[in-house]
């Protein structure tokens, strides 16, 4: 006998399953970051947001940046974010280039998140262009946004 499928829950249900547990009361915050890929596949990510061209009217890139003290939904939050195509930045800090319809989608889903609980959490969603993040700087890992970013005129042999 095969085994029962497996329904796919909406992130809005997920959290309510967590709701219900009595989870989401308790905020314990994670000191580790686990992240998925280094900073050169980050970086090879972003640039293909920022440098596809051309671009349709319709599409934007975006940032959204989060402070959620519950674990459980920030993981979720988190795991919906890249179900939607979001390239991790930092822990909190993911980046889209995304249709305009996609954007108001996250926006309404996760709105819905903010409501779905007692919190002084916080969910930014900054729409920008793609001029705005040649022009970015990064403090910390040794990166040459510059570099990165722009394309090259010159070849060295």
């Amino acid at each position: 006998m095969s085994r029962p499928r497996k329904t796919v829950q909406s992130l809005e249900q997920r959290l309510q399953k967590i709701k219900d547990a009595g989870l989401a009361l308790v905020p314990v915050r994670a000191t580790v970051f686990e992240a998925d890929e280094t900073l050169a596949e980050r970086i090879k990510k972003i640039l293909y947001l920022l440098q596809t061209t051309p671009v349709k009217a319709t599409r934007m890139t975006f940032l959204i940046l989060y402070d959620i003290e519950d674990d459980k939904v920030r993981k979720e939050v988190a795991k919906y974010l890249k179900q939607k195509g979001c390239i991790r930045i930092q822990k909190s800090v993911f980046m889209a280039s995304a249709e305009h319809l996609l954007y108001e989608q996250m926006y309404k889903d996760l709105h819905e998140v903010q409501q779905h609980y007692d919190n002084s959490d916080s969910i930014i969603l900054v729409p920008f262009n793609t001029t705005d993040a040649r022009s970015m700087k990064i403090i910390g890992k040794d990166v040459q946004v510059s570099t990165i970013i722009n394309k090259p005129n010159t070849l060295f042999f």
